[in-house]
């Protein structure tokens, strides 16, 4: 794979104590460095006006001042410095870049990745949260819409956190598709199965809460029978991966219990999926806060696009877990199986 990455992440400091740290990206690259074939390249950052394009210019504005005052708690959980600023555009601009590679034919061994941090998938149009300044994906995905190099854009979210920011920055928008599967109950507590977007963005958002200790089976029944068919419906021509990795079930801060080996069969999932409706296909790094677990995550992602055929589950998706499924396809209009 291609992997978009930048010292100037690192210049983000959350502090000893915060999950969020330097850290994730440096055992990322030690993972990686056991595997062959991976390629680094660095993207230029994101401007302001690309931000504002997702953002309300008027909080772009405010990180900027916050960040040159040198930072502080923005809130609880969201932690910045003087380098935040420079982390957050070039963190973006990673994902533009995935984006833009995917859609100029980036592909099979090639497919982009983009490792930027802060994350950015609960920031929305005015207000940082969950450790998130700017809505990276989210960005991304304006972006190639207004280059003109894509007229639909899906993101799919695998995080084990609901991503409240990409889904009400397009909640109401016809152009851009948000699939999330998350823990039901865990932060930020949105995500519901009825949320389906309004307006234009009718039956364009799409929930998938799962209860605290579902594993890969259950995650792959979903794509199986509900993301494949909506993205089939939806048609994008871009499908971007807010790819966190603390569904783990080693992962500190989760309940979920996938596999490493259940990330190599999503990313294989998600790869057909794309395939099937003629999408590029990139991933934007999200949460994942087990170093090991995170750096395993990342790796074999890369793997499978490597040639490594993952090892599909023995055991069979829970039960009420083919029960969400069904009650899902019928609130999307996907029909009952």
């Amino acid at each position: 794979m291609k992997f978009g990455y930048s010292d100037v992440c690192l210049e983000h400091d959350t502090g000893s104590r915060h999950p969020e740290t330097p850290d994730r990206l440096r055992a990322i690259r030690r993972g990686l460095a056991k595997r062959h074939g991976v390629e680094y390249v660095e993207a230029d950052p994101a401007t302001e006006d690309a931000v504002a394009a997702v953002h309300d210019p008027g909080y772009v504005e405010e990180v900027r001042e916050f960040c040159a005052s040198g930072g502080g708690s923005w809130d609880p959980d969201t932690v910045a410095c003087e380098e935040t600023w420079d982390a957050a555009l070039m963190s973006a601009g990673l994902a533009q870049w995935a984006a833009a590679a995917a859609l100029e034919g980036d592909s099979g061994r090639e497919t982009p990745f983009s490792l930027g941090r802060p994350p950015g998938h609960h920031a929305v149009a005015d207000d940082a949260m969950g450790f998130c300044f700017f809505n990276n994906a989210a960005v991304a995905a304006q972006s190639a819409l207004d280059a003109g190099d894509a007229e639909r854009v899906a993101v799919f979210d695998w995080d084990v956190h609901h991503g409240n920011g990409t889904q009400d920055i397009f909640y109401d928008r016809g152009d851009v598709f948000y699939a999330s599967i998350h823990e039901d109950g865990l932060y930020p507590g949105t995500g519901r199965i009825e949320e389906t977007g309004e307006g234009a963005g009718e039956e364009t958002t799409l929930n998938v809460p799962l209860p605290a200790g579902r594993a890969d089976e259950d995650y792959l029944l979903v794509v199986d029978e509900v993301l494949g068919p909506a993205l089939d419906r939806f048609d994008p021509d871009l499908l971007l991966i807010s790819a966190g990795f603390d569904a783990h079930r080693h992962d500190p801060i989760s309940r979920m219990r996938v596999s490493t080996e259940g990330y190599a069969l999503l990313t294989d999932r998600v790869r057909g999926v794309a395939d099937d409706v003629g999408a590029a296909l990139a991933f934007v790094l999200e949460g994942g806060y087990g170093l090991d677990t995170l750096a395993e995550g990342v790796s074999m992602v890369h793997e499978t696009f490597d040639g490594r055929k993952p090892m599909e589950p023995e055991d069979e998706a829970d039960d009420d877990t083919r029960d969400l499924v069904e009650e899902i396809r019928e609130i999307q209009g996907l029909g009952s199986k």
